[in-house]
């Protein structure tokens, strides 16, 4: 995994470099889009066979993100494929959306609930969660429901957790003590 990483790291980089020049958001999309279909298996095989072309490989996966790409994310998608790093794409897709999130003082947050939340109350809950964190954040909500209430939110490595099940561990935890 750290390979994937230290490989993807200089790709992310330079995609985001050109990026900044047009619309990051959409190519952000494309990307992430791109990465997708990198992540299937069969994809991947295809890619790997001797007898596929690069140029095979590339309207393959272009043609399987069902999304019109930039022309420079399509030069980018060719090195890669030229290269044979395709199976870090997604990893570069990681690596480019933490750089957008950086550039624009955003941090990703996902919210695990043990109940669906509604927009309204998500809403609430991101501004308050953003005072504590200090950051614009962008929320995403999973269902845990383990948790049995509260919530549990993790922005980077940080996590707040205030859920019930958290307390009772506590609590377990000092009354065996």
């Amino acid at each position: 995994m750290a390979e994937l990483t230290t490989i993807a790291r200089p790709y992310a980089e330079a995609l985001f470099q050109v990026a900044r020049k047009g619309d990051v958001a959409a190519w952000g999309r494309q990307i992430e889009a791109l990465s997708q279909v990198a992540q299937n298996q069969q994809v991947r095989q295809f890619a790997d066979s001797p007898k596929a072309s690069d140029e095979q490989v590339v309207d393959l996966v272009s043609t399987a993100a069902q999304l019109p790409l930039e022309p420079g994310v399509q030069n980018f998608l060719r090195a890669l494929v030229a290269n044979g790093r395709l199976v870090a794409l997604p990893a570069i897709a990681e690596q480019f959306h933490a750089l957008v999130n950086a550039s624009s003082g955003v941090a990703d947050a996902v919210i695990y609930s043990p109940y669906p939340i509604e927009p309204a109350q998500l809403a609430d809950v991101v501004s308050s969660l953003e005072k504590r964190f200090g950051r614009k954040l962008s929320a995403s909500v999973q269902l845990e429901p383990e948790l049995i209430g509260g919530i549990r939110v993790v922005v980077g490595d940080e996590v707040l957790d205030t859920s019930v099940k958290a307390r009772l561990e506590r609590m377990k935890v000092a009354l065996s003590a």
